[in-house]
């Protein structure tokens, strides 16, 4: 007989675990997550009763792929794009809420006596929520259509993207043991850096390659693309100093921003389950009970920091940013678990042997509790808020009501402040393109013309030369692009108040350009000449060749804007003009913000009763208070629609109300028609056949009204008459004596005609 590996019979192991405990958990309406891991402490060293993995190393490789495949996923769902569209509520929400549960999570951990790196990364676990758990309890309660879930699906997506940049801080400092201020500063100078060059050539390249090889991708070679652009992207970035999961997830995001985004994400799918179920049964390994036992005390500081903490920082954001109370309450009693990150971090820690074994059981006992008190949290919210109001100063609510109406009142942006925005995104991006060149030039240019220059001064110089010509056109942007908006044109019309401070703010930028070529040459060359030279290249660039340089820069910046833009331009090219309107012009979350009104996309169910019926007929603004913003079918919207619209199966309401209105509308738009064969499925709907005889008396009868159809539910789809078959036939054909009639219809009732015809 063969020899069989042990990592196979371990897999096998793991998922036969992994398999009968989702069937658990899914019956039971519980997070398959703590099912993984109950199954990892099934198959695990610490349970004798049950066969145990043998071959952890190589468990322990599979996991780190798991979560190299799990951030890649969360990278596809992300898209930096989303997070500039989370707003500043949700933005203003999750910092308060992450820089609290951190630093508070750390001060705790001191106070139990645990080391500094053990009390970093407990509130580096602490810094997240699960977005599967909230979204799971929202559905069961039927609050996912109200206002401050809104707020709360904006502060998760904020968390995801801030948990990845501490993942790598704490890995960092875990590595460099490095605690001063000025090292944290230049380790998240280098982050940011990095994070944006790989972003902006990612968008540049990436899209560009994909539509150009779009007609070579089938689905199992833009599988393999997406999985060895994934892998490759985490060799860089450990190449660089960085986590193989930000490499991962660096990618996903980029991913995102193209048109195959959607099925990458599709295709991705199996793969991050199947991997990811083996990292979470990795976790549920090294849960030890008898250490679960002996660290119950930390389980219970750390349950009772996240329940409370969590919820007080989480509506100290809320309230902050805007927010009335009432939906502060609802936001910080949403937020109070620790999320499937907090494993990640874990794992990150005992990976590279910086954290207590301890460390796992409290992570795992605490999430365990949090996940079943979130239901629970966010259904007696309201009742917690109006406890609030009870005790709370009259003054007190009213100057926060005060707050929250003036706060919500700013809608929109300055012209100063559009203008500074559009400098710092010209200055960032083409300034951290120039740096990026600088680099490569000193370490790959300059050593690989070694080799054919001896000379130093002749290398240096053709050094310069070569990479300062490909990093004119950005030097031009960087210097003299001036912003494409507005808000520019009517600053600069105001010339008594405007061009002085508009000055300022291009020569402040051209000194950046200036400082960013002399030390470039300065690398090359000594001060003295790094200054003359870089004073002669700026002269060069602003004067001689301006207008080549910025037709190139353009062709390159409308590629990139292109490619940053594909997914939505395709889907714009799919709508109508009309949705594009409705998009661009109507904005009901900022517009209806001060009269807690909002409006949500419902779907019609098909089996509605209200299907086929105008909206006079319904009369729901009237009854609930409601209004119908847009009726969307298909690629085709109807905006502000008529009392004479109706709705059909599949459309796309867009409902205006306020929480209350649509807690009360939401049952009756979800409601569906009582069908007289209750559990009807698919397999009861046959094909059979009928003979007409003298039993059914259907002779000289049409079909329109023999009452076939309405006695058998179905559908007469053929006739064979003297050996001809007549296909689909009309309703006005008649029954002769021997037809046999093909009848598509519910199997009971064709049955019951079919006895009563004697059968066939």
């Amino acid at each position: 007989m063969g020899h069989l590996p042990k990592l196979i019979e371990d897999l096998a192991l793991i998922l036969v675990a992994a398999a009968i405990t989702t069937l658990l958990f899914r019956r039971i309406k519980q997070p398959l997550v703590l099912g993984y891991i109950i199954a990892g402490f099934i198959v695990g060293p610490h349970l004798s009763l049950t066969p145990t993995v043998a071959d952890t190393e190589n468990v322990e490789t599979l996991a780190e792929i798991g979560v190299i495949f799990l951030l890649f996923s969360l990278g596809l769902e992300f898209s930096f794009k989303k997070l500039m569209r989370v707003g500043g509520a949700a933005s203003i929400t999750a910092f308060v809420e992450i820089i609290f549960i951190t630093v508070t999570g750390y001060f705790v951990g001191k106070a139990m006596g645990w080391t500094t790196m053990d009390s970093l990364f407990l509130g580096g676990m602490l810094a997240s929520s699960s977005t599967t758990i909230i979204i799971k309890a929202f559905d069961e309660l039927g609050v996912k259509t109200k206002q401050y879930a809104r707020i709360v699906f904006g502060v998760l997506v904020v968390e995801d993207i801030v948990v990845i940049l501490l993942m790598v801080l704490l890995s960092t400092v875990a590595v460099t043991n490095q605690f001063e201020g000025t090292e944290m500063l230049f380790m998240v100078g280098k982050l940011l850096f990095f994070l944006l060059l790989w972003f902006i050539t990612g968008i540049f390249l990436l899209p560009t390659f994909l539509k150009k090889a779009k007609a070579l991708l089938d689905e199992e070679t833009l599988l393999i693309l997406s999985i060895g652009l994934c892998l490759g992207m985490v060799v860089v970035a450990t190449q660089v100093g960085f986590s193989a999961e930000l490499g991962a997830f660096i990618m996903g995001s980029i991913l995102a921003e193209t048109t195959k985004a959607e099925k990458v994400e599709h295709l991705i799918k199996p793969v991050k389950d199947l991997f990811g179920a083996v990292f979470f049964v990795s976790v549920g390994m090294l849960i030890d009970p008898a250490a679960m036992v002996e660290y119950r005390w930390p389980i219970l500081w750390v349950t009772l920091l996240t329940l409370l903490g969590k919820c007080f920082s989480t509506t100290l954001g809320a309230l902050l940013s805007g927010q009335p109370l009432r939906q502060s309450v609802q936001v910080g009693m949403s937020m109070a678990q620790i999320g499937e990150f907090a494993f990640i971090v874990a794992a990150l820690g005992l990976s590279l042997g910086v954290t207590s074994s301890f460390v796992f059981p409290v992570a795992v006992g605490a999430s365990a509790i949090t996940t079943f008190t979130t239901p629970y949290m966010i259904k007696f919210s309201p009742t917690f808020y109006n406890f609030l109001v009870r005790i709370l100063p009259g003054k007190w609510e009213s100057r926060l009501s005060n707050y929250s109406t003036s706060t919500q009142k700013i809608q929109a942006e300055s012209n100063w402040k559009k203008v500074s925005k559009s400098y710092l995104s010209i200055v960032i991006t083409n300034g951290i393109i120039l740096l990026a060149l600088m680099l490569l030039s000193l370490k790959f240019l300059q050593p690989f013309l070694n080799g054919y220059i001896a000379e130093d001064n002749t290398l240096n110089i053709v050094t310069l030369a070569v990479s300062l010509l490909v990093a004119t056109p950005f030097l031009w942007a960087l210097m003299t692009k001036g912003p494409n908006n507005m808000s520019y044109k009517e600053l600069w019309l105001d010339r008594q108040y405007s061009h002085g401070p508009l000055l300022i703010l291009e020569i402040s930028r051209n000194i950046i350009g200036v400082l960013i070529i002399a030390f470039w040459v300065n690398q090359l060359f000594s001060g003295t000449v790094a200054i003359l030279i870089a004073v002669s290249i700026t002269i060069i660039v602003l004067f001689l060749f301006s207008k080549r340089i910025q037709r190139f820069y353009q062709r390159l910046e409308g590629r990139f804007l292109i490619n940053l833009n594909a997914r939505e331009i395709a889907a714009e090219e799919m709508n109508s003009s009309s949705d594009n309107i409705l998009r661009r012009h109507f904005k009901p979350q900022q517009e209806l913000s001060p009269w807690d009104a909002h409006m949500v996309d419902l779907e019609v169910n098909p089996q509605a009763d209200y299907v086929g019926k105008t909206l006079e007929e319904l009369g729901w603004r009237e009854k609930y208070g409601v209004n119908i913003a847009y009726i969307k079918r298909g690629d085709r919207i109807i905006y502000a629609p008529g009392r004479t619209a109706r709705l059909f199966p599949f459309d796309h309401v867009g409902v205006i109300a306020s929480d209350e209105q649509m807690q009360a509308f939401k049952p009756v738009f979800d409601a569906k028609e009582h069908a007289d064969s209750n559990g009807q499925i698919v397999e009861d709907i046959v094909v059979q056949k009928i003979v007409v005889d003298e039993h059914n008396k259907l002779k000289g009868l049409t079909i329109q009204n023999s009452g076939v159809r309405e006695r058998t539910n179905g559908l007469i789809v053929g006739i064979e008459r003297n050996k001809e078959r007549i296909i689909n036939p009309n309703s006005t054909t008649v029954f002769e004596w021997g037809d046999v009639v093909w009848i598509v219809g519910e199997r009971h009732k064709i049955q019951k005609l079919n006895k009563v015809s004697g059968g066939i």
